[in-house]
């Protein structure tokens, strides 16, 4: 695992490398690529690094893959649209890039399971709060007026959540290896 980690983190040095030294060696180089606004894509790279990191046997690496990619994305859309007033409600996404990680963590890790409902859990939970807030501070057009049901449903479905587990919980009969036997 440690020889893995050490592949990876050796790949990312060279190529942050390479990149400043082509910088450094010609001329022109940055407004070739136009750094001032695709420099996002830097932090999408190395979160891809990440991943595939993850995709050549360290798993655990596939969260902050998903983290850095996903902050990567805001950060570009935000650099191409001069949009970045939009931090105000885009942040409440990383919960949901969290729970990406989770999700493909558990689908890389054989036999291992666990991981997908949490996960699930934070997307949905992300999706929500990014309603939420873009409709207070962006007034997504025609959600605007409704954000009060998205908290109604999410509401509910906490609810329903806990009616399932009690349910649950009855059905299982407690038993003694004592009553088994009569």
């Amino acid at each position: 695992m440690e020889k893995r980690n050490s592949i990876v983190g050796g790949i990312i040095l060279i190529g942050v490398g390479v990149l400043f030294l082509l910088m450094q060696l010609i001329p022109n180089f940055d407004e070739l690529f136009n750094f001032g606004r695709h420099w996002p894509l830097l932090i999408i790279l190395l979160g891809v690094l990440f991943l595939l990191g993850a995709l050549m046997g360290t798993p655990q690496l596939a969260i902050p893959g998903c983290v850095i990619s996903g902050i990567g994305l805001i950060l570009y859309y935000q650099s191409i649209t001069g949009n970045w007033t939009s931090w105000a409600y885009v942040w409440a996404l990383i919960p949901g890039f969290v729970g990406i990680g989770l999700v493909l963590t558990d689908w890389l890790i054989p036999g291992k399971q666990g991981m997908t409902p949490d996960g699930m859990k934070l997307i949905v939970i992300s999706a929500v709060m990014f309603m939420i807030f873009g409709s207070f501070f962006n007034g997504f057009s025609g959600i605007g007026r409704f954000w009060p049901f998205v908290l109604i449903v999410a509401g509910a479905w906490m609810l329903w959540q806990n009616r399932i587990s009690v349910k649950e919980d009855k059905q299982v009969p407690d038993k003694s290896p004592s009553q088994e036997k009569e």
